[in-house]
């Protein structure tokens, strides 16, 4: 309890922020449909209501700004529409069957997390891989990080079309692998950074002891270096998952895709159905949730196996 309370402290501040700031945005909507109904508004026309500022319009129309809690199709939805939206399309699916029908949110997020775990775990070795090779190669560390580093200013809406064109190109067909390979572009860096800093992080006399043991470079390895680089590979893997998540949804949007979380979001933006995207948005924060709960999970049974702090 002592660590849930901050947390519902926070999200009930946000969920309160987000149901006042529903007025504001839908309100020039609101109006519109009731001058439509045949309601009076204040201004009379849609162009004087434009030139006027949204609060004056909450002033002078204050019995309509209910309706901007209940459009079809609102510029910013509700929680509670939100929430709806979510659970037609994943509980109500899964209660009539159709839990991998098109309009399952169950399904688009099962396409999106595979390109997720592949582009994850391609990352994560490329990421310790590097971490090693920088550690034990000082002309590794002097080539490799200043171009790791200047990799993560390119930005990914713009890389993302010229893999998956480059793949195209190279006759790869489907689009998981580019999806994957835009994923472990922004997982393997976090990975990179925190493996070099765990690597590194064991004292020089704890080194120079087992060198008095006779030890080789692989036994340091084993048994300082690595041991001492897990709680942070469990750090940068906790951001790894996020970004590799993030990079897989962006990998679909420019692909015409017709699955997937960032399918979902990129249709709803072109058929004008806010309520689709939000359910898409919240349902990749869900799906983020819970990777990372597993990793912080596994982070402590681990630490806990080794003898170390969680």
């Amino acid at each position: 309890m002592r660590s849930l309370l901050p947390i519902l402290t926070v999200l009930g501040a946000i969920v309160a922020i987000w149901y006042l700031a529903v007025a504001p945005m839908n309100l020039r909507v609101a109006l519109d449909q009731v001058e439509r109904s045949g309601a009076t508004v204040e201004p009379a026309t849609s162009v004087e209501r434009r030139a006027t500022s949204v609060w004056r319009l909450m002033l002078n129309n204050s019995e309509h700004v209910s309706v901007g809690y209940a459009l079809e199709r609102p510029r910013l939805p509700t929680p509670t529409q939100v929430g709806q939206e979510l659970w037609k399309t994943t509980g109500e699916m899964v209660l009539r069957g159709r839990a991998l029908s098109k309009r399952s949110l169950i399904l688009h997020g099962w396409i999106t997390l595979k390109s997720t775990l592949s582009g994850f775990v391609l990352g994560t070795v490329l990421g310790i891989l590097g971490a090693v090779a920088i550690v034990y190669s000082r002309v590794t560390r002097m080539s490799l990080m200043p171009w790791a580093i200047i990799s993560q200013t390119i930005p990914i809406v713009a890389l993302a079309p010229m893999i998956i064109v480059l793949s195209s190109q190279l006759g790869v067909e489907g689009r998981g692998l580019p999806k994957a390979i835009i994923s472990a572009y922004l997982c393997y860096f976090p990975v990179l950074v925190g493996m070099v800093k765990g690597l590194q992080s064991p004292a020089i006399a704890q080194l120079d002891l087992l060198r008095t043991y006779g030890a080789s470079g692989l036994q340091s390895f084993l048994k300082l270096r690595l041991p001492a680089s897990v709680p942070y590979l469990f750090t940068s893997l906790k951001i790894g998952i996020a970004a590799a998540l993030v990079g897989t949804i962006v990998g679909e949007l420019p692909t015409g895709a017709v699955s997937g979380l960032g399918a979902r979001i990129l249709i709803g933006d072109q058929f004008g159905t806010p309520l689709a995207i939000w359910a898409a948005l919240f349902t990749a924060a869900i799906l983020a949730g819970l990777l990372v709960t597993f990793l912080d999970l596994s982070q402590r049974l681990i630490l806990r196996r080794m003898g170390m702090p969680s």
